[in-house]
């Protein structure tokens, strides 16, 4: 199963000069709970933005440096590696892999944040025609965050005659 998890405000904003520009304590709760036990792929300026490798999953980075290393995780070199992949796999940013990955992931796991942000990077527009909500839930307002909701999107199978 291949899934994308991802923050974004109403812009579609993920992030801003390499960080995400709120903190919603809800999320990382839930990206906790989604991903633990299972992989997570992300680019280099991703990892580079955590600091280290997330605890208790199997953490992948796809770049293209041959040179690049890190204690703690695995490193890939092409998009083809993903499929390679055991597992749960969730694709876990940046804009460019996200980018690369939209037309092949089984479902998303979206947060929006429903204020906008300033940001430089951004999750690529989708439709609903493509994705069925399989749940909505509100999130929490509690200790100041934002509104914000959380969706699990599953790509809707078209007929070929659609």
């Amino acid at each position: 199963m291949l899934s994308t998890i991802v923050c974004h405000d109403l812009n579609l904003v993920i992030g801003h000069n390499n960080k995400m520009p709120w903190h919603l304590p809800d999320d990382l709760k839930r990206v906790k709970q989604l991903t633990t036990g299972h992989t997570i792929v992300m680019g280099k300026n991703t990892y580079l933005s955590l600091g280290k490798p997330l605890p208790n999953r199997r953490n992948v980075v796809l770049t293209s440096d041959p040179s690049f290393s890190s204690e703690g995780i695995d490193v890939i070199h092409s998009l083809g590696d993903i499929s390679r992949l055991d597992g749960h796999v969730f694709i876990f940013g940046g804009q460019k892999l996200y980018e690369q990955t939209m037309d092949i992931v089984d479902d998303m796991y979206v947060t929006v944040i429903e204020t906008k942000h300033m940001g430089d990077a951004f999750f690529p527009p989708y439709s609903f025609t493509d994705w069925e909500v399989e749940s909505v839930e509100q999130g929490s307002a509690d200790n100041g965050q934002p509104p914000h909701k959380f969706l699990h999107l599953v790509r809707r199978t078209h007929d070929q005659n659609d």
